[in-house]
């Protein structure tokens, strides 16, 4: 094992798969199964957000927020004359608020974990790393490769589509791994395998969860259904297109085979020069799932509340008399 370096002239193209065609929310459009018109599918982290309690998240970003806005003062000045109710407001105080979170270096963990994940997908693939590296990101590639070197991997960055969950998502990669499982047995084959860079202290049933879900995932191959992504007009008329179950089906293909009881999670701090696995248990996760399936289900339930009545009119009293 060795971490070879090599000039970078420009910046990492955007991979294949992650350059599915998306709807004004961020969500994939895909052309279902059955064919039809391409239809927004939820993204893997956002549809299993609901299981997790977010308080301690909320309560990182106020701290963030007033620690930014301390910096900039600017952004105050900006903000002391807008409504948070009006709706034309709303964007340019959220706008304000991100300004003052990345004042803080809030955003700066986001971008860090961003680059580790590029510099291991040179290192999975065998490729040499960039010459700019740190000596910092050095020493964290260097315990990455060490920790991972008894998985092999078998595919990297892989869009996957779960129609019963109308979800889709790009794990990092699947790995073969052989040797003690998590009771200490011997176990063996493909694992969905991936890589966190910031703190696992909270999250952990998310990412049990969004392992599961991968690991029942289908491969869409999106580029059958071309469409030019950063074209809002062009996205606005394919979305208009009806295509046949038959060229749906070419788009879709199996995993390899897969465990769907265990997942690998890679947990790399940044900046610490130190990685360490985790057995991530996908029969837990795929509860979860199946639970966030239910809860974003209710949440379209009507009749919760009623307007309440104190008082009856003279005409429903005089149409309650005749009955």
């Amino acid at each position: 094992m060795s971490l070879n370096l090599m000039d970078i002239p420009q910046a990492k193209p955007l991979h294949p798969n992650l350059s599915v065609p998306r709807d004004g929310w961020g969500r994939p459009l895909v052309v279902p199964q059955g064919g039809g018109k391409p239809k927004g599918h939820t993204r893997t982290t956002t549809f299993i957000d609901c299981i997790e309690d977010k308080s301690s998240l909320v309560d990182w970003l106020c701290r963030n927020v007033l620690i930014g806005a301390s910096k900039r003062p600017d952004l105050l000045e900006k903000a002391r004359e807008l409504d948070p109710d009006d709706p034309a407001d709303k964007k340019k105080l959220n706008d304000l608020a991100e300004q003052a979170k990345d004042a803080a270096g809030a955003n700066e963990k986001s971008r860090k974990g961003t680059y580790l994940h590029d510099l291991s997908e040179y290192a999975d693939r065998g490729e040499p790393l960039p010459k700019t590296i740190s000596g910092q990101d050095l020493n964290d590639m260097a315990a990455y490769m060490m920790e991972t070197s008894a998985l092999k991997v078998v595919a990297v960055e892989q869009f996957v589509i779960v129609p019963e969950l109308s979800v889709g998502g790009t794990f990092d990669r699947l790995s073969y791994y052989e040797g003690p499982g998590p009771d200490g047995k011997p176990i063996s084959g493909n694992f969905i395998t991936d890589t966190k860079t910031g703190s696992i202290e909270y999250g952990k049933l998310k990412m049990a969860s969004q392992l599961a879900v991968y690991s029942r995932g289908k491969l869409y191959d999106h580029t059958l259904f071309p469409v030019d992504a950063n074209d809002k007009a062009a996205i606005k008329e394919w979305k208009k297109q009806e295509f046949t179950a038959e060229q749906a089906a070419e788009a879709y293909s199996p995993l390899p085979p897969v465990n769907q009881e265990w997942g690998i999670i890679v947990h790399l701090p940044q900046g610490e020069g130190v990685c360490k696995l985790y057995w991530a248990d996908l029969k837990i996760g795929w509860a979860l799932a199946q639970l966030a399936l239910t809860i974003r289900q209710a949440r379209s339930t009507k009749g919760a509340l009623r307007p309440f009545v104190n008082h009856i009119t003279t005409e429903e009293l005089a149409s309650s008399a005749k009955v």
